[in-house]
């Protein structure tokens, strides 16, 4: 019986795996499963930015026009800019690739997140891509069509809180009246109006 024990031993060390079964094996890491948000059809079809995104897209787009319009005006030593210079910096704003921009999912709420954007999560998923490049973009000249080149440039000499508050939170701004990023408030039915 000896003889056996000692070549089963033998074995069992050269194949390496005597010490595992008589020891057990390494602890498992615990594992973390952080699933993506599920986007509704309309945050997966639909061409046009959801209503309850639209604030943060707003504010990312404040802060890429106004990285832009600074990253110009620091190539001329700060000096404001000609108008053909800022119309310029403006189309290019507009039509960036807007790549660095996503939907994560905080607290169960689904929150545009990327750059110069609050609520940053180290440990989501992001979903990157998709629509919302173009979406963006799209937002983006809607602004510049409907405020206007120099009233945008005005904005942002004045400082980034105007900027913002111009794109954003004035009477018609996609973070005014309590659409502070969260969903919109239901709309009246037409008989109740």
């Amino acid at each position: 019986m000896r003889p056996v024990l000692a070549v089963w031993l033998a074995l069992s060390l050269l194949a390496g795996t005597g010490a595992q079964e008589v020891c057990g094996g390494p602890p498992a890491a615990p594992a973390h499963s952080i699933p993506a948000p599920q986007l509704s059809p309309e945050e997966r079809l639909s061409p046009h930015m959801p209503e309850s995104l639209r604030c943060d897209a707003c504010h990312a787009i404040a802060f890429q026009i106004e990285e832009q319009l600074r990253r110009a005006e620091g190539k001329v030593g700060r000096k404001a800019l000609s108008e053909s210079d800022y119309v310029d910096v403006l189309e290019r704003s507009c039509s960036q690739g807007w790549e660095s921009y996503g939907v994560q999912e905080l607290d169960g709420e689904k929150r545009l997140a990327g750059p110069g954007l609050p609520r940053q999560e180290p440990m989501s998923v992001m979903v990157l891509g998709g629509p919302w490049p173009g979406r963006l973009s799209k937002m983006c000249h809607g602004y510049v069509g409907e405020r206007g080149e120099a009233q945008i440039y005005g904005a942002h000499r004045r400082g980034p809180a105007t900027l913002r508050e111009l794109l954003c939170h004035g009477e018609k701004g996609a973070c005014a009246g309590g659409k502070a990023g969260g969903p919109a408030p239901p709309k009246a039915m037409q008989n109740e109006l």
